[in-house]
């Protein structure tokens, strides 16, 4: 285990590490999961040490979690099914989203805890190929996207389709992280 990854000195003990074949588990200040491999290129990390030592990043965010005692459902919006394509998400059903309310249980806040939605980015020889390239990590996220990967929005989308959380709470969880 390394704590956290957030210099050169400390990426090159995690490489070192995993050339000599053991698991190394670190944490990595960044926006997505892509974002970890241009990350680690700013520290001054080869393309080819990149490529040989990643396996899998894991992308997380906490979003708050709606209060089950008083979260209120009502049909989602035409304009927000269409900007979200929610109808898409919920497979020909309607679409119904939870709102929060607010009640004693969650101290009149209508969210109660939190949860994790998250991304796995498994490297391929797609993305490999895209790191000897030298690419963005919007062509490496995009790469992962086509190869599977659900994103960290997407995953958001469905914990809303849930009755988990709100539209709201997974765009600012999402888009102001980093």
């Amino acid at each position: 285990m390394v704590g956290e990854i957030r210099n050169r000195e400390t990426a090159q003990v995690a490489t070192q590490a995993a050339l000599l074949g053991r698991l190394v588990l670190s944490t990595l200040h960044t926006n997505s999961a892509a974002a970890a491999v241009t990350r680690l290129r700013d520290m001054g990390m080869e393309d080819y040490l990149l490529a040989a030592v990643l396996r899998g990043i894991l992308a997380q965010r906490l979003v708050r979690r709606l209060c089950h005692a008083c979260r209120r459902n009502a049909p989602a919006a035409p304009e927000v099914i269409r900007r979200f394509k929610l109808d898409q998400r919920a497979l020909g059903e309607p679409v119904t989203l939870s709102q929060p309310v607010g009640c004693q249980e969650c101290r009149q806040t209508g969210y109660r805890g939190r949860f994790a939605i998250a991304e796995f980015l498994v490297l391929n020889q797609e993305i490999e190929r895209l790191i000897f390239q030298r690419a963005d990590h919007g062509s490496i996220e995009r790469a992962a996207v086509a190869g599977g990967m659900i994103s960290l929005f997407e995953c958001g989308l469905d914990a809303v389709l849930s009755g988990e959380t709100t539209i709201e709470e997974v765009v600012r969880s999402v888009h102001t992280a980093g």
